[in-house]
């Protein structure tokens, strides 16, 4: 029942997220840490806002103490990013966040961290999954009642909240921000990231308005993704109250959402794009760019342009932070939402990302669709078209037989320059374009990603792949 996705370990509440599978988890997490003999240095697990979250941490603590090991508990909802810093700041192997990020309301799940604040890569998720199915053969899980735990010391209670914060303003350039009296609309979509954006912009003295800030499990009843269709009431506050910018984050805060100046969406293609520009055209720094897969590339345009490399690494944030280490890259990201910058976390974290997209438009003393026009003109403009496919589970293997195996594809009516397996099935076409196929991580679907320079070109290959593979489309 424990089997990890791009995203970490996630399931439907009731079904595979249970008190039963949380706690064999922790005991798999707990064996793996005494094989490695690193159970003597205790394990930091944090939560957000998802229906289930703090009572499964308790669930989770009452193994590990069992087991002698001891919990930090960071005991109140928190953003993802907040437990990669502790873990990397404070030198721990291991962290644990109770999440399912921006995963539909009835999920909930596990991220993993290793040493250095890292996203768990497949070999050690591989492990993580061995030892839970070891674990469950055996049985007899032990557990100490959290109560009892917590009076014995072996659960730690404490909030990082500042530390985290203080270490963010300190890469900020925080006297710009004052300098120029911003009004900020924060849409947090229901989640997190309230308080550390609010005590970030407060500090830099912006004017921060707030919408669905509230606590609800059920996210408003609908995607705490920050999508062009969730954020349609930021948009609308934007242009009515005349912002500078609008900011939403995801569930768990790792994620960003950006409206302009104009009440226009940013895709997080524009965001990422947007970010690494400002730090080579204005910040002077010097270094390549890393993107997934399903990223555009029209970074790779930018970072040529600056005599630069854009490297192209798998889905799976993991993947761009273990690259970005490699390669000394200065950004990665994904279209999906996720950033980071160097020296900060090595993974997503959608309050730095905001708090770097306000000192931009602070240090620039341009509008934000300023700068997006400024690098179209300089790079051109792409649009990127996403699908998403449900389909009966019998047919997996149909699938991955055609587009793995037999490698068949239909004619997108452009020139093919290659084809790229890495991660799905990819086309590059010789216009620059190119599409993608892939199974998605986290949720049983099949994603389907294309970019081209026109709108209905891009729409029109999806619906090629889509009919060829005999899909119907559900979102």
């Amino acid at each position: 029942m424990i089997q990890f996705g791009t995203g970490g370990w996630r399931a439907v509440i009731g079904d595979g997220f249970t008190r039963q599978n949380i706690q064999l988890l922790a005991k798999a997490m707990s064996m793996k840490m005494k094989a490695e003999k690193v159970d003597g240095e205790g394990i930091v697990i944090g939560y957000d806002r998802r229906f289930l979250s703090k009572e499964a941490v308790k669930w989770a603590c009452e193994v590990f103490a069992a087991e002698g090991i001891r919990c930090l508990f960071v005991n109140r909802s928190s953003p993802t990013p907040l437990v990669m810093f502790y873990v990397e700041k404070h030198q721990m192997h291991y962290g644990m966040m109770v999440t399912a990020s921006h995963n539909p309301a009835i999920y909930n799940g596990f991220k993993v961290f290793t040493y250095g604040g890292r996203d768990a890569n497949e070999e050690q998720t591989r492990e993580i999954e061995a030892y839970a199915a070891e674990a469950e053969k055996n049985g007899g899980i032990g557990i100490i009642d959290y109560e009892k735990a917590h009076a014995s010391g072996m659960v730690v209670e404490f909030n990082p909240l500042n530390e985290y914060l203080d270490n963010i303003i300190a890469n900020i350039n925080m006297q710009a921000i004052r300098d120029r009296g911003l009004h900020i609309v924060l849409d947090p979509m229901y989640g997190v990231s309230q308080t550390s954006i609010k005590t970030i912009l407060s500090t830099a003295r912006c004017e921060l308005d707030l919408i669905h800030e509230a606590h609800d499990t059920l996210f408003g009843r609908r995607m705490p993704a920050p999508s062009r269709e969730s954020l349609t009431e930021l948009c609308t506050y934007v242009t009515e109250m005349e912002c500078d910018l609008g900011i939403a984050t995801d569930g768990d805060a790792d994620r960003l959402g950006v409206i302009d100046d104009q009440g226009h969406y940013l895709t997080a293609n524009d965001i990422l794009m947007l970010l690494y520009y400002y730090l080579l055209q204005y910040k002077g720094w010097r270094g390549p760019a890393v993107r997934n897969v399903a990223t555009t590339h029209i970074l790779d345009r930018m970072a040529e342009s600056f005599g630069e490399v854009c490297y192209e690494v798998p889905v799976g944030f993991k993947h761009i932070s273990s690259k970005m280490q490699e390669t000394g890259a200065i950004i990665g990201g994904e279209s999906s939402g996720g950033l980071t910058v160097k020296g900060h976390i090595n993974g997503k974290d959608g309050i730095y990302a905001a708090s770097l997209l306000v000192e931009m438009i602070a240090v620039t003393g341009k509008k934000l669709s300023s700068l997006a026009l400024e690098i179209h003109e300089r790079y051109g403009k792409s649009w990127m078209e996403e699908r998403s496919y449900r389909f009966p589970v019998e047919r997996t293997q149909e699938l991955k037989r055609i587009l793995y195996e037999d490698r068949l594809l239909p004619d997108f009516g452009h020139e093919t320059e290659k084809v790229s397996y890495l991660d799905g099935c990819k086309v590059y076409f010789k216009n620059g374009g190119w599409i993608i196929a892939r199974f998605s991580g986290t949720e049983p679907l099949l994603r389907i990603f294309c970019e081209m320079e026109d709108q209905a070109e891009a729409a029109q290959c999806c619906e090629v792949f889509r009919t060829f593979l005999g899909l119907q489309q559900t979102k």
